[in-house]
């Protein structure tokens, strides 16, 4: 009550604003009283957000422009049924962070076969559940009996229960395909063709969005993929149908081939690339410009050396490449390692590895190596 006769209250003198902006030039009365109302509106559920829910000034704020109610009746049975669920504060607060029209849902109808789902169904402890639901309270709007319950079952068949129950803890995007229309047509033509289910198993946990392809596209897709020379065996075969799959990706790719060319790589060139490591074709035109104009232009490395170890590219250029290439650059100039050093043998090793091979090792010879690597003295290194 407090909080609806402050939001009154305020409403009241907001309206003198709208009898003000009413004879503007700029608008018109319907169009100031209905900013007004708007206002009043996302101030008095951003209020209710922070004292009910438990969110922050600036999550409340956000949440208030995706849901609008007047009478706070509605959210706060919803807020009843979610702490009688069992739901903790922190969970609650974080299911309306991401999903503030859950709090207008029919909680009856709506909410608890979801919660039952995941109870009875999928065999989840009552903690697992609620903390899987927080996690991911886009589940709180599948159908349990179009998207759940058949892809979970079909999951189990396919991967087994232990798995499956993994899926809806990672968030799986399979849950939000169609499976009788997309997602399983799409699975079953990868297991005709051989693909192991670890592989099936990468593409459910972390790619799921291509099963939203329609069959045809899909089979066209996995063709394209299967000509370019992939081993459908292997995991960088569902890397290569991800990298060509969806508009947006396929834009990303023809982007990526052109920032290739023209740092002079052929066609087979960046097919090879593709080849062995897919994702390369999935970076910023920065990424990439940024990371070969180190290796050429301070490194004198041939461009389309790289090509032939594209992993290179996927390193973070300035936590990982510039300072370790810097490292190694500097000791073949002092003669301590060969000239011609591997940039794989240099970039790929675990950090423990390569401290031990390249600094630890040479701190006597080069005791400014550590300030080297630490990025404090690069531009004396670089470019010499």
């Amino acid at each position: 009550m407090l909080i609806r006769s402050i939001i009154l209250s305020r409403s009241r003198k907001h309206q003198s604003l709208a009898n003000f902006f009413a004879g503007s030039a700029f608008a018109s009365p319907e169009n100031a009283n209905s900013s007004i109302v708007k206002l009043a509106e996302e101030g008095y559920v951003a209020s209710y957000l922070v004292n009910s829910c438990g969110l922050s000034a600036a999550d409340a704020n956000s949440a208030s422009k995706k849901v609008h109610f007047d009478d706070i009746d509605k959210p706060n049975t919803v807020l009843n049924f979610l702490e009688k669920q069992g739901f903790s504060k922190t969970e609650i607060a974080e299911l309306v962070r991401k999903k503030p029209k859950l709090l207008l849902a029919n909680h009856e109808k709506f909410l608890l076969p979801k919660i039952e789902f995941f109870l009875q169904l999928a065999g989840f402890t009552k903690e697992d559940a609620l903390t899987t639901l927080s996690k991911h309270p886009h589940f709180l709007a599948c159908s349990v009996k179009h998207r759940l319950a058949p892809v979970f079952n079909y999951a189990k068949d396919v991967i087994g229960t232990v798995k499956a129950q993994a899926l809806l803890r990672h968030g799986s995007w399979a849950f939000n395909i169609d499976p009788n229309d997309r997602l399983i047509p799409n699975v079953e033509y990868l297991r005709e063709l051989g693909v192991p289910i670890n592989c099936i198993e990468l593409a459910l946990f972390h790619c799921g969005n291509i099963f939203s392809q329609e069959p045809i596209k899909f089979r066209e897709v996995v063709e394209e993929v299967k000509q370019m020379g992939i081993d459908p065996t292997k995991t960088m075969f569902i890397m290569a149908i991800e990298a060509r799959s969806g508009k947006s990706t396929l834009e990303l790719w023809d982007k990526c081939y052109q920032v290739y060319s023209k740092w002079g790589w052929s066609k087979d060139d960046i097919y090879m690339a593709f080849r062995k490591h897919p994702h390369c074709m999935l970076l910023s035109e920065k990424k990439i410009s940024e990371t070969l104009d180190f290796l050429v232009n301070m490194l004198g490395r041939d461009p389309c050396s790289v090509a032939h170890f594209p992993t290179i590219i996927m390193y973070n250029l300035e936590k990982r490449i510039i300072p370790r290439c810097s490292v190694v650059h500097l000791l073949s100039l002092k003669g301590l390692v060969k000239k011609d050093w591997s940039l794989t043998s240099v970039l790929a090793p675990a950090e423990r590895v390569f401290m031990e091979r390249y600094v630890t090792k040479y701190t006597k010879q080069v005791p400014q190596i550590y300030d080297i690597y630490q990025g404090k003295k690069l531009e004396s290194v670089v470019g010499h």
